[in-house]
This record gives structure tokens, sequence and C-alpha cells, in this order.
């Protein structure tokens, strides 16, 4: 599990297919951060939790599968690609962002950069299947990177981005038509199906529903 904290921007250092699936070998910068990085660890690259398979100093190895390819944007990298890492969260730390599970759900597009004072808002077109999971002022990482809704439209979505995000993340090479890897908060989710599914009992999900489970 993760929280969309970014902690290090690192550079694909090589590529190399494996059958479906490919090895990819990635360059950090932040020893303060990967330095302890060992084999069968998690880390987040570009928001898709992978599995540490080889480490040394100043890069790692990991093995992504043919479905992790098929749902992300990780079959587009290449030698120079700058992606976005996370260590996975230990109970000890500060949850400063939201849960993130690395589990990704699709692939966005950038529709739309605007400034906005001194920071940006990012629209990110998306397959509208995923609308039930998506509330303005919720949480959506994108590229593992932990944001803020700011607005959502049917298959749109609006984030704002604050000048440090932007200039310690690979956000700050968004251009239109970039693609993003998404996912969408995990509450959210649930409540969906929930609310698809309907209570044990066959009803819908409704207040005094809420209140007889036990929620004020």
């Amino acid at each position: 599990m993760f929280t969309g904290i970014v902690k290090d921007v690192g550079t694909v250092a090589g590529t190399v297919r494996q059958g479906g699936g490919v090895r990819l070998k990635v360059n950090y910068t932040s020893e303060a951060e990967f330095g302890d990085l060992a084999i069968d660890e998690s880390v987040s690259i570009n928001g898709a939790c992978q599995t540490v398979v080889a480490a040394g100093p100043g890069w790692f190895e990991v093995d992504t599968v043919a479905e992790t390819l098929r749902k992300t944007t990780i079959g587009s990298f290449r030698a120079g690609t700058k992606v976005n890492l996370e260590r996975a969260v230990r109970p000890i730390d500060r949850l400063g962002g939201h849960f993130v599970l690395g589990h990704v759900d699709g692939v966005g597009r950038v529709a739309r950069i605007a400034e906005d004072g001194g920071s940006r808002k990012i629209s990110v077109s998306f397959d509208s299947a995923f609308d039930p999971w998506i509330v303005s002022a919720g949480s959506i990482a994108l590229d593992g990177v932990s944001l803020t809704v700011a607005s959502v439209e049917p298959g749109l979505l609006t984030v704002a981005i604050i000048p440090f995000t932007f200039a310690h993340t690979t956000i700050t090479g968004l251009g239109i038509g970039s693609e993003l890897n998404l996912e969408f908060d995990i509450l959210g989710k649930y409540v969906a199906r929930q609310r698809a599914a309907g209570s044990p009992s066959g009803s819908r999900i409704t207040e005094s529903w809420l209140s007889g489970q036990g929620f004020a």
C-alpha cells in the first residue's frame, strides 16, 4: 500500500522483453529514500505496484507482467523515461496522501492544462465507465501522485497542481495528449459496489440503512 506522496523521480535505464512481460531497470537519485531497497519489496512506479527482483547502488529492477502492461503506461517506457517512485508505506509513516494500492484501473489522457495563479489545473479524460468511482473533492492517484479532484464531468476530471508537486514529480513534463495511470479511490469503489449490489436485504444504501449499521 502507498499514500501517493512521491519520494523521488527516477529514470528508466532499460527495458528487456521477457515473453509477454518486461524486465524494467530504474535508476533512482535519492539514496536516503531508496538506498536500502531490497529484493521482494514493493515499489510504486508511476502508480503501479511492482516487486523488486534485483537491486544495487542507485538502481533496481522489476518484472512487469502482461496484465500490467495492458492496463498501464509501462509498456511505453523507454530508456530515459522519467517515473514517479514511492516505497510501500509502513505502519509508523504519516499518511500524507490517501490509501493508494498501486493497482491501476486504467489509462487517462491529458485534455487541458491551464494556469491558475501560481498553480495549474489539469483536466484528464478517462473511460466514463469509471464515473461512479469519482466525486468532486475526492481523491485520485495520477501516475502515483495523490491529488484532490477539483471538478468532475462525465469522462473528465480536473485536478489543481500546487507548484511544489509540479516541480517534484513527472507532472512537470505533461502535455496535451500525455497518458497517465489512473487509480480511483478505493473507498469510492466500495461505495459504488455497495450501491450497485444493495444491502443484504436487497435494498439500496439509504440514510436510514446507514443509521441502522451504526453510522451516525
